[in-house]
Parts: C-alpha cells; sequence; structure tokens
C-alpha cells in the first residue's frame, strides 16, 4: 500500500508499501522505503531531463533524521526477506545519506536478514566504501541507473554526467565484491524518435545483461519541472507507447538474466500509454511477466492502435523530422 503523498516532516519517510518481488524463483513480500534526503547531488549540476524528485528544494534534514526515518519505516513494514531503500540519488553518497544512516540501515537488515537493495551513481562505487557496506551486511543488490548504453544518447539526452566507462567499471568493481546488480534501463529519452528508442533500449538490455542479476526497464513518465515535461506541453515529446515496451521485452527474451519492468504512470498521458482501450490488459500483463518471469504472460490484445504506433515507427522522423506527440497533437485538433 502505497503511503502518504502529503510532504512529511524531516523525522518521517517519503513513502512506505510493501510490494511482491520474485527473489530466487520465489515470489516474496519486499518492503519499499523511500527515505526523503537533502536531494541528488547530480541536480546541483543540472540533473537529469527526465528526473523530477529533485525539482524542489531538498529538506533539511540530519543523519539522525534519516536513522529515524528509517525505523520508522521498517517498525511499520515488520519483518520481511527483501528491503529496497531509495533516495532522491545515491545511498553511497554520503552528502546524501551520511554513513550513519546508513549504518542503520546495514544493521537493521543484517539483524533481520534482509535482503538490501539500493542505488548509487557510478561515482560512489569505491572499494574503500563498499568494503565498509559489506563487512556490515553482505547480502546485497546494488541498482545502477545506467539508462542507456550510448554515450551520446547519456550526454545530450538525459545529461546523466556519467559515460558507459563509468559504469562498466563500477560494475566490474562490484562484481568483484560478489555484489549482485541490478539496472536501469530507460525507454525513450528525450529527443529520440520511438523507434530510436526501442533500438537503444533494446542495445543497453544486452550490454548491462552482461553484468547484471537484473534489468529494470524503464519508460520514461513526465514528471513536474523537468526538461521533459517542458517538451511534453509543446507537444514535442511523447512517452513511450506500451506496444514499445512489449517489443524491448519480447526482443530481449534472451538475456539470460531477471527482467521487471512497472510502467510509473502507465495508462496515463504522461506515462507510457496507447489508446487507452488496451492499456490495462498490456500494464496487467508487464506486472505479471515480471513477478513470474513467463515470457508467455505478456499481452497482446487485438486492438487497432497497433497499427498506428507501427506507422510512428516507420515515419516519425520522416514525418516530423524529430520528435513529436502527433497522436495527442490529431486528438487536440478534433477537440
Amino acid at each position: 500500500m502505497q503511503g502518504n503523498r502529503k510532504k512529511p516532516r524531516p523525522d518521517d519517510p517519503a513513502s512506505v508499501w510493501k510490494e511482491k518481488e520474485l527473489v530466487g524463483g520465489k515470489l516474496v513480500d519486499a518492503g519499499v522505503v523511500i527515505l526523503q534526503t537533502r536531494g541528488c547531488s547530480h541536480y546541483r549540476r543540472g540533473g537529469c531531463s527526465m528526473c523530477g524528485y529533485n525539482s524542489g528544494p531538498g529538506p533539511e534534514v540530519s543523519a539522525d533524521n534519516l536513522v529515524r526515518q528509517f525505523r520508522k519505516a521498517a517498525d511499520g513494514l515488520g519483518d520481511v526477506g527483501f528491503l529496497k531503500v531509495y533516495t532522491s540519488g545515491s545511498f553511497l553518497d554520503e552528502c546524501e545519506v551520511p554513513k550513519e544512516a546508513a549504518a542503520a540501515v546495514l544493521d537493521h537488515c543484517r539483524d533481520k536478514g534482509a535482503r538490501l537493495l539500493f542505488e548509487t551513481r557510478p561515482e560512489y562505487v569505491a572499494a574503500p566504501r563498499l568494503d565498509e557496506i559489506l563487512s556490515a551486511h553482505s547480502n546485497l543488490e546494488v541498482a545502477l541507473g545506467l539508462e542507456s548504453a550510448n554515450d551520446r544518447v547519456l550526454r545530450c539526452s538525459i545529461n546523466k554526467g556519467f559515460t558507459v566507462r563509468d559504469y562498466d567499471e563500477a560494475s566490474a568493481l562490484l562484481r568483484s565484491k560478489k555484489v549482485d546488480i541490478r539496472t536501469y534501463v530507460l525507454l525513450k529519452p528525450p529527443f529520440l524518435t520511438e523507434a530510436e528508442a526501442v533500438r537503444d533500449a533494446v542495445a543497453t538490455m544486452r550490454h548491462a545483461s552482461k553484468v547484471s542479476t537484473t534489468l529494470s526497464l524503464n519508460p520514461v513518465n513526465v514528471q513536474n519541472g523537468t526538461l521533459v515535461e517542458r517538451l511534453w506541453r509543446n507537444w514535442s515529446y511523447r512517452p513511450p507507447w506500451l506496444w514499445s515496451v512489449l517489443e524491448v521485452l519480447r526482443t530481449t527474451k534472451d538475456v539470460g538474466v531477471k527482467v521487471v519492468c512497472d510502467p510509473t504512470g502507465g495508462g496515463k498521458e504522461r506515462g507510457a500509454h496507447n489508446c487507452g482501450r488496451c492499456d490495462g490488459v498490456i500494464l496487467d500483463s508487464v506486472r505479471n511477466f515480471s513477478q513470474s518471469q513467463d515470457y508467455s504472460k505478456l499481452g497482446s490484445p487485438e486492438c487497432a492502435c497497433k497499427e498506428l504506433w507501427a506507422s510512428v515507427m516507420d515515419l516519425e522522423g520522416f514525418v516530423t523530422g524529430g520528435t513529436a506527440d502527433l497522436q495527442r497533437f490529431f486528438r487536440g485538433q478534433r477537440a
């Protein structure tokens, strides 16, 4: 159950809920904790084009605040075998998550025998800090937001602030320490046509599968205060089609690692969507696939909008000379 969306107090986590996760072939309850921190350090250098988690000023929170946030969340979740702890940026960034706060999370997971997943940018993956982390708790999965295995896309479309080589070096160090890696792959950064976005996501999935235990396909959703939102409001960006989500998942069926996808805002205009009639069936099938890894569960409903998507895939770059939400434009003209 998703937590309260009101702005929390410094001792309150941003959100807490439980969800299902496939671990070791078994579907288990996973606890999700989003801590409110002072914000992602990369945001102060411009931030990523699609990320709105830091669009406002970060709260003034101390290490003690973060410890209290986490303990409150953990108490509410009870005993779970898998705990996902997210922040606005990087768990290993000591400016965002001081060591005392990180230690509280690690000690709790060690004492409860829980697997811990956290996110970090590659620049914070360093051997001395990893050794400290692993000495406290070794049952880890570290998520890296590669997004794209194309440096041009990382630089010009996402403003990610690191290169594919940085990801490769961080993942190599994690693997040398026997740490499992979850890699985030972005579907449809700005300035890519639908077909380019599908090809980029497929290539990134294949690149990251060589070092990852899990791949997480993340279709872009339009978040407040971002470059993507500005483009979207000008009809210069459309979130990916759900047909594209299916295309990427089916094309990478042979990657040999766990693949998950839960489109944020799916079925809505700001999230991955089709025409509205077939969205629910596809979204349910993607979630069922993520929890089972059974590719036969991916839906293929009969819907006329699939032909429109196929035309967009073939012609978008020729018709617009770039990217545009043609579907929304023509719908708006008819209104």
